[in-house]
């Protein structure tokens, strides 16, 4: 549903999100990482974080499971970018950070645990993931897309099933896109304890 959904609309969500600024968040969790970081951007959408990253001399991987939006993620971040949904990634101690921008909330909640698992063994020991989600509970299907929402308790119920996993900052953003600013997320930086 949700990738026929971003198959559709490739280009209307391309142009609607490439110029969002999410510099204070890339920021916040840019700044916990040494220079040339080796980065995940978990859907990767436009491919405008990957591409920040990559001209601030970062070793981008970039993966988007929707191939229409890939395509046009990949001319944009000058960029392979990996056609491979959440529940597919089996890297190893791979990334020093993992970037999930408002991504992971098209995951349903039953599949959460089993995908944060995999992304905590992506990670090297002491890594950092990046995770938004809007802002509250329950899970919904709204014009087309599986949304799945998380506030700071369902956040830490989920964290409790990945041992190795610890949110160290959560903090409620608006929406930067116009017409949106009543709408919040709930952003967190998660640092992996161990491999």
């Amino acid at each position: 549903m949700t990738l026929s959904y971003y198959e559709r609309a490739a280009e209307t969500f391309f142009a609607d999100t490439v110029e969002i600024d999410m510099a204070p968040l890339r920021e916040r969790f840019l700044s916990h990482l040494p220079p040339g970081a080796a980065i995940l951007d978990a859907g990767c959408g436009s491919g405008r974080d990957a591409r920040i990253f990559r001209e601030r001399g970062y070793v981008v991987t970039a993966m988007e499971p929707a191939p229409a939006l890939a395509s046009l993620a990949e001319a944009y971040c000058r960029l392979p970018v990996q056609r491979l949904r959440f529940q597919e990634i089996d890297w190893q101690e791979r990334f020093d950070g993992i970037w999930a921008c408002a991504s992971l909330l098209h995951v349903p909640m039953a599949e959460l645990p089993e995908v944060f698992k995999r992304l905590a063994r992506a990670l090297r020991p002491e890594g950092l993931l990046y995770v938004s989600f809007k802002h509250g509970r329950g899970e919904r299907e709204r014009g087309g897309r599986w949304f799945t929402d998380l506030d700071e308790v369902g956040l830490a119920e989920l964290l409790r099933q990945v041992p190795t996993l610890t949110a160290f900052a959560t903090w409620i953003t608006a929406d930067q896109r116009p017409g949106r600013a009543d709408e919040c997320w709930l952003n967190a930086v998660i640092h992996n304890h161990c491999g």
